[in-house]
């Protein structure tokens, strides 16, 4: 699990904020569960290496808030239009038996031994993430698909995913598709055999000898006549 050192901040004006800013850091808030909404600064540094890790906003992370551990899970990061770097985040408190809503990522392994994808098979990912619905403790880094031994024509749906008890996909009422293995879009003309290319080249051949002999008796033919002139 992944932690982050968190400081109470007592902001109280833009320019304070933007202090905080300029010192660094990233003010944020902390809600949910029973406690009272809670202001929060984070170092900048260390915030943006969670975020480049991935998946971020589906893993709980432990909050060190001075000094005292709590589970916490990302939910929103508001980012600077022109630097792209990270303005303000918000936290929800992980409280065991809730459920909360979120969008877990899809990974998929074993494209070595898939025979469809060895043949030239494509992969067309229908839905990189699936929102969930589950209980804060029972949230799944990620929607894992195994491709070994999967080939071409093949589909994935979420009724062939094994969920934790308790936790649901959001869509419900239908088996949606994730993925499907697809032929290719441009066959590959298979290689000739190396017997076929020898026949054709003595084919070649023949038919290279009667036209050079013909050729030859045209030239005497025409040399005769011009003798007899």
């Amino acid at each position: 699990m992944n932690l982050l050192d968190a400081n109470t901040r007592n902001t109280k004006s833009k320019g304070d904020v933007r202090s905080l800013r300029l010192a660094g850091n990233i003010p944020g808030i902390v809600y949910g569960g029973p406690d009272q909404n809670q202001k929060v600064a984070v170092l900048k540094k260390t915030l943006k290496s969670l975020i480049e890790k991935g998946s971020f906003l589906s893993n709980i992370i432990t909050l060190n808030l001075d000094g005292k551990p709590q589970n916490v899970l990302p939910r929103e990061i508001t980012y600077n239009v022109i630097s792209d770097e990270p303005t303000h985040i918000d936290f929800l408190r992980v409280v065991p038996g809730v459920k909360i809503r979120i969008e877990v990522p899809v990974v998929f392994i074993n494209h070595e031994t898939s025979p469809g994808l060895k043949r030239g098979g494509v992969l067309n990912i229908v839905r990189r993430e699936i929102e969930l619905k589950c209980p804060s403790e029972k949230i799944p880094s990620a929607i894992t698909i195994d491709l070994d031994g999967v080939d071409i024509g093949e589909s994935f749906k979420i009724s062939s995913v094994k969920l934790e008890e308790g936790v649901t996909p959001t869509i419900i009422g239908r088996d949606f598709v994730i993925a499907t293995l697809a032929a290719p879009t441009v066959m590959k003309e298979p290689e000739k055999p190396a017997e076929a290319e020898a026949e054709a080249a003595e084919d070649g051949k023949e038919a290279a000898a009667p036209a050079a002999e013909g050729d030859k008796k045209d030239g005497e033919e025409k040399k005769a006549t011009e003798e007899k002139k």
